[in-house]
């Protein structure tokens, strides 16, 4: 281990030794590759760059929890990042990251800028402050580093059921932190810019189909327990011209509660 920081990257059909520069990462690496779709095998190898160590992981299954789960499994830093492929750092941004958490012995968690492409903005932050369970569920896992023992030490893992390759759409990054706080960890958002994240199209979101309700459905039920149809109606009506224009609001209520219902038997299961 060459410092103090390690970059998580899940990533899927790339090449694991054009990654590191590609991203621009400054620091030691742990890849988790995922081959979905085409002819591979599994394999393992450590490898140098200029900037340090990477521990790349080939795996012939698919779900982007897994994927992270894995790399923190590997990771053996005093602090980590979770970083996607399509993510492009600023030079000297281990140093930032790094010397937050020096600033900041109270933070187990920070949640940092990375500026989304057009129109897949979530959030930005314009100050340092505790996140509460007011506003965790904006962040997406590119945002997120950790000390890792902290993290270790809570238990806290990405939930296999939601996000790419899973079951369920998004909502594993909300999921996450929302047991990160559960579990006691303390969590501060920080005006800190790490990169950008590259165009692309999305790999969960085809529209604001029936899946779409649906899921969201399921997720609410994990996140907000009794409150998840409260919560769900309130965020349908709140989106009803942009989202429920061809099904109706109270179809697309329909089927955000039909997934209430089977995320709280998965729950209990």
């Amino acid at each position: 281990m060459s410092g103090r920081l390690q970059i998580l990257v899940s990533s899927v059909n790339k090449d694991v030794h054009e990654l590191p520069d590609k991203m621009n990462i400054e620091t030691d690496a742990v890849i988790v590759n995922q081959i979905v779709g085409v002819d591979g095998t599994a394999k393992d190898e450590v490898f140098e760059t200029k900037a340090g160590t990477v521990r790349a992981f080939e795996r012939c299954e698919k779900g982007v929890g897994l994927s992270r789960n894995t790399a923190l499994s590997k990771a053996d830093s005093e602090l980590i990042h979770f970083g996607d492929d399509d993510i492009v750092y600023d030079s000297g941004y281990s140093e930032k990251i790094i010397k937050e958490f020096d600033d900041h012995p109270e933070a187990d968690i920070l949640l940092f800028n990375v500026k989304a492409q057009e129109g897949r903005e979530t959030y930005w932050n314009t100050d340092f402050a505790q996140v509460t369970w007011k506003n965790y569920g904006r962040y997406p896992a590119y945002a997120i580093a950790a000390r890792r023992e902290k993290l270790i030490e809570s238990g806290v893992k990405y939930s296999l059921l939601f996000g790419g390759g899973a079951p369920y759409m998004n909502g594993e990054d909300s999921l996450f932190l929302h047991d990160c706080m559960k579990a006691g960890l303390r969590l501060f958002r920080t005006t800190v810019a790490l990169g950008h994240e590259e165009a692309g199209e999305s790999t969960w979101f085809n529209g604001y189909t029936d899946k779409f309700f649906y899921d969201r459905g399921v997720l609410y039920a994990f996140l907000y327990g009794k409150l998840a149809n409260v919560l769900g109606f309130r965020f349908l009506f709140k989106y009803r011209k942009e989202m429920c224009a061809e099904k109706g609001l109270f179809k697309c209520f329909r089927l955000l509660s039909d997934g209430i219902r089977k995320g709280r038997k998965l729950k209990k299961a």
